[in-house]
């Protein structure tokens, strides 16, 4: 391309992407690749299984996984103090009205539906609400519980975290919730709790273990016949008790099994308790969550036009027959399937119904949907406002148990020797930046240079950060030292190269005082940018980068290291790039993405000349914020780190080294 005058608007919407190589699709094809190697090898695991000794270890294997992906479970050792708070008498069962305490002040709403004519213990059901901000009371749920109870099956539904009476961002001053309800709250809170090495799931598992165990101390219960089920997000609540609770004595989950390559494929993000961080590196699939039931009975419920893939589905049911059968027990897996769309359909409650009838209650049982219809939703409220927040004393939410995690670790950091203290977290850091990723050399491309009026020459380039990712830049030097080699100020600031009128000042002043200025776009950024993949812009919520960063957090990554890398992969592309002086390499960092850079000076002294603008002041601080900016937070999601250091750390320690 020749030399060329261009303004600085056009320079924010340029890319050597537009010229010589396609950016936009290779973060998608790098992250699928490795979930696919990563696939691979938990399909060939899982077709070694020959023994039921083999069964029994992949079992352990697999629950020890999830347990230590989700940063464990909290104690169940804490009393219950369940309180029936109402009841409502239907025909042929009533309906009890509680609240219970699946942790101190962590409140949960259920409802208990009782058959009448119990006279022995019998078999029981726990339903979990799938993704309906009214939770337990909404009228598809309902129904699926009145087909439960008439079978003769004691029910109880409670409501999820953020749904139903559980609105853990509810104002009772306003009268609302301050955050949108069901997913945006658990997106909001789940943020959060991954800094923490945690994931949200491990709260929805324990309230749902907590809820056998409400159900095992009912006289009208067996506890050796309690089963679960639920659909879409209480599907992903059902497979997490499948996996994590061995009680269980049958599973009906409902519109979510499927298996993690053919939902990639389908470009859609999923809830934060959908993200099990690490496990699609260990090989763990859906399969798994089938497996781990083995050989007790299953029953798979899906509706053939969901967005959970039903050829996903079809396939994972398929491939763990002969597991079943290995066993002597193949008539346990069953697969059942309803034209509809994504829902707990009343063909499936009534198959439900017979399934959990057969295998709790020993009994054939048809139930007829006709006259099954739901109440009004507050009829069923536990609380007088609708609430628990607000009316039941100190109740809490998963923000308050991040506020108790936040503060044991910084308690166990600071417990720590300062030299073993910075010594532990720089070696955790550099194997979260590094692992995983393959260095090679940067073959950097200077593929244009553009003038920019009469002062300042622009330089275009690509290089390689790690295999399969190209990063690019733009540098930056006054026309009068053109030829010359010049020490280097490398830029990182949010929205890169798509900045520069924002920061058009400095660099002028920067070149003009005799340094080259490269202004880095990390991966996801500017030419790299991901083209979308449904409705949703790449940058939103649910876009394109937060599946990814969510695709990443399986492979136990984060968007966060890979960009941390591009940073200090900049210095091999300086060491090629024609009269940089690679000897003399200052960083600027402004706004959040500053982040990376401050990250990767922690691991590479080459960067430790850096300068802040705007920082991020901590992560803990992130953590503590009732509410934050949520548009692009997940770019910025080191899971775990807060078991390790802070950014106030990185800092301190940076300054010692001066």
């Amino acid at each position: 391309m020749p030399d060329a005058v261009v303004t600085v608007k056009q320079l924010e919407t340029t890319s050597v992407n537009n010229y010589i190589y396609d950016l936009k699709s290779q973060l998608q094809r790098v992250v699928y690749a490795r979930s696919e190697a990563a696939f691979a090898i938990g399909d060939g695991d899982r077709d070694a299984i020959g023994t039921r000794a083999a069964l029994r270890k992949r079992q352990r294997k697999v629950r020890a996984a999830l347990a230590n992906g989700l940063g464990g479970l909290p104690s169940s050792d804490t009393p219950l103090k369940v309180k029936i708070v109402g009841r409502i008498e239907e025909q042929g069962f009533d309906i009890e009205k509680l609240v219970y305490e699946s942790r101190p002040n962590m409140y949960v709403t259920a409802n208990l539906y009782l058959p009448h004519g119990i006279t022995t213990p019998c078999g029981a059901v726990l339903f979990l609400c799938g993704h309906h901000p009214e939770g337990k009371h909404v009228d598809e749920y309902q129904v699926v519980c009145r087909h439960l109870v008439q079978a003769g099956l004691v029910v109880l539904a409670q409501d999820p975290i953020g749904q139903g009476e559980r609105l853990g961002y509810h104002d009772p001053a306003l009268g609302e919730s301050t955050i949108a309800l069901c997913t945006q709250e658990h997106d909001h809170v789940g943020a959060q709790s991954l800094l923490l090495g945690d994931a949200l799931a491990r709260y929805f598992l324990h309230d749902a273990m907590r809820g056998v165990d409400v159900l095992c101390d009912r006289p009208e219960v067996d506890p050796r016949r309690v089963g679960v089920t639920g659909n879409s997000g209480g599907g992903t609540q059902t497979s997490l008790m499948m996996l994590g609770d061995t009680r269980i004595a049958a599973a009906a989950p409902a519109t979510f099994i499927m298996n993690r390559r053919s939902y990639m494929y389908g470009g859609g993000a999923q809830d934060a308790e959908q993200i099990w961080p690490g496990l699609t590196a260990q090989g763990i699939d859906h399969e798994d969550i089938l497996l781990a039931m083995c050989p007790k009975p299953v029953c798979v419920l899906a509706v053939q036009y969901d967005f959970f893939p039903i050829e996903g589905t079809r396939e994972t049911v398929e491939r763990c027959r002969r597991v079943w059968e290995l066993c002597g027990h193949a008539p346990n897996l069953e697969l059942v399937e309803d034209r509809s769309t994504h829902k707990y359909t009343t063909f499936l409650a009534r198959k439900a119904a017979a399934f959990f009838a057969k295998h709790l209650l020993g009994e054939e049982v048809v139930v007829r949907s006709q006259g099954i219809k739901s109440i009004a939703p507050s009829d069923l409220w536990c609380t007088i406002s609708g609430q628990v927040r607000g009316e039941l004393p100190k109740a809490r939410g998963v923000y308050d148990e991040n506020q108790d995690r936040l503060k044991t670790l910084e308690r166990q950091r600071r417990a720590m020797p300062a030299a073993q203290r910075r010594r532990r977290a720089q070696a955790w850091l550099k194997s979260r930046i590094v692992s995983g990723r393959e260095r090679g050399p940067a073959n950097l491309r200077c593929y244009a240079r553009m003038n920019r009026t009469a002062d300042l020459l622009v330089d275009m380039g690509m290089w390689w950060s790690q295999k399969g990712i190209l990063n690019e830049g733009l540098l930056f030097r006054h026309f009068r030292y053109d030829g010359t080699t010049l020490p280097v100020t490398v830029a990182i600031w949010d929205d890169g190269t798509q900045a520069l009128t924002r920061h058009w000042e400095w660099i002028r002043a920067t070149c003009d005082g005799g340094r080259a200025v490269l202004v880095l776009n990390v991966s996801g950024v500017g030419g790299s940018e991901p083209n979308p993949l449904t409705l949703r812009r790449p940058q939103e919520p649910y876009g394109a980068i937060h599946k990814f960063n969510d695709d990443l957090i399986w492979l136990n990554d984060s968007l966060c290291a890979m960009r941390a890398w591009d940073v200090t992969r900049v210095l091999a592309a300086v060491a090629e790039w024609p009269h940089v002086d690679q000897r003399d390499v200052e960083v600027y960092a402004h706004g959040r993405q500053g982040l990376y850079a401050e990250l990767a000076a922690a691991i590479e002294p080459r960067l430790a000349r850096l300068e802040t603008h705007e920082p991020m002041t901590s992560f803990a601080d992130w953590v503590r914020m009732w509410l934050y900016e949520q548009h692009g937070c997940r770019s910025f999601i080191l899971p775990g780190v807060l078991a390790y250091c802070d950014l106030p750390d990185l800092r301190k320690w940076r300054k010692s080294n001066d």
